[in-house]
């Protein structure tokens, strides 16, 4: 063996002298390159977006909205169904009228603060019929002398229910006029026609509402 061979066991490097791991061995390497550690993809779930949400009304809330708003209407129609019609000239008596005769009629006048006036009428009214008389519905003609229709005005005949501190009215329905009861009433007015003749009206009984 040579010397050269001798120096080259003596070193004690075996397989590629130059450590390069491509090389096959496993040599020491270039330290100051150190192998770049590549972190793996990210996993495409981070990205993947949010499940969208819903903003508009649920099914069921759509259906209670049309039930409530098919209601009021079914109610609006019932109510034009059962609007009366304005009473407007003057009407029949009533069949029961008969039975419903009014005397010791009276007239008066007030004046309110606010310089408003109201004229009343007073009178007695008895039932001398069968029913018990839920309800009366007067019109009085305010007559005038220049040959002209009356004025009409239509209006509830109510109760005298107290005269003290003050007089205080009441619908007949609040107090039914049975068989042979004997009763006060009061009709209030607002305004009176400015060519009435200034003689007592005629009050008439063109509905009556009985048990």
């Amino acid at each position: 063996m040579s010397d050269l061979e001798n120096r080259t066991e003596g070193s004690g490097v075996t397989g590629n002298p130059t450590g390069n791991p491509a090389a096959g061995g496993q040599g020491t390497g270039d330290r100051r390159n150190p192998p770049i550690s590549v972190n793996p993809a990210p996993s495409s779930e981070i990205f993947t977006p949010p499940p969208t949400r819903s903003t508009g009304m649920p099914l069921s809330a759509w259906l209670v909205a049309g039930a409530v708003v098919l209601a009021v209407l079914g109610a609006l129609v019932l109510a034009g169904h059962r609007k009366t019609a304005a009473v407007t000239g003057v009407q029949p008596l009533d069949g029961y009228s008969s039975s419903l005769p009014i005397s010791q009629l009276k007239m008066s006048e007030s004046t309110s603060l606010s310089g408003g006036k109201s004229t009343f009428i007073d009178g007695e009214i008895r039932n001398t019929g069968s029913s018990e008389v839920t309800g009366i519905t007067v019109q009085v003609l305010f007559k005038n002398e220049e040959q002209m229709p009356p004025q009409v005005e239509t209006l509830p005949l109510s109760l005298i229910r107290t005269r003290e501190p003050y007089v205080d009215t009441q619908p007949v329905r609040s107090a039914p006029l049975k068989p042979g009861d004997d009763r006060e009433f009061r009709l209030i007015f607002e305004s009176i026609p400015g060519n009435w003749n200034m003689q007592m009206p005629e009050v008439r009984i063109i509905k009556v509402d009985k048990k």
